[in-house]
C-alpha cells in the first residue's frame, strides 16, 4: 500500500502562485509513476501533471495543455516527494488537486491508470 498526503494548497488572487506537495509513504515502489489531478466542482476530475521514471534519478515531466507554461515545474525528489510549482493562477485554477501515484502507467492523464490516491487540497483563485 501506499499512503499520499498534499500540502500546499490555499486561497489566492489572480495572478499569484502556489507550490503543492505529495508526501508518497508506504510501499514506495508502488509508486514510480506520479501525478496531479484536479476536480473543479461541477466538472470531472482532470490530469495537472504528473512524471515518469527514465532512469534511476530521473523523470519525465508531462503538463496538460491548460498549465503548460504557467505551471512551470513539477518534481519529484528522492524522499518521494512530488511537488508542483503553479505560476500566474487563473480563476479557472480553483478546484481540489489530488496527487496519485501507480506502479505502470499507459496513459499518463488517465486517472483509471493511477492505483493510489491522495484526499486531496484545495486551491482556490480569485479574480
Amino acid at each position: 500500500q501506499v499512503q499520499l498526503v498534499e500540502s500546499g494548497g490555499g486561497s489566492v488572487q489572480a495572478g499569484g502562485s502556489l507550490k503543492l506537495s505529495c508526501v508518497a509513504s508506504g510501499y514506495t515502489s508502488s509508486a514510480q509513476f506520479m501525478g496531479w489531478f484536479r476536480q473543479a466542482p461541477g466538472k470531472a476530475r482532470e490530469a495537472v501533471a504528473a512524471v515518469r521514471p527514465i532512469g534511476a534519478h530521473s523523470f519525465f515531466a508531462e503538463y496538460a495543455d491548460s498549465v503548460q507554461g504557467r505551471f512551470p515545474d513539477i518534481k519529484r525528489n528522492a524522499e518521494n516527494t512530488l511537488y508542483l510549482q503553479m505560476n500566474n493562477l487563473k480563476a479557472e485554477d480553483t478546484a481540489i488537486y489530488y496527487c496519485a501515484a501507480s506502479e505502470r502507467v499507459r496513459n499518463w492523464n488517465d486517472e483509471n491508470d493511477y492505483n493510489y490516491w491522495g484526499q486531496g487540497t484545495q486551491v482556490t483563485v480569485s479574480s
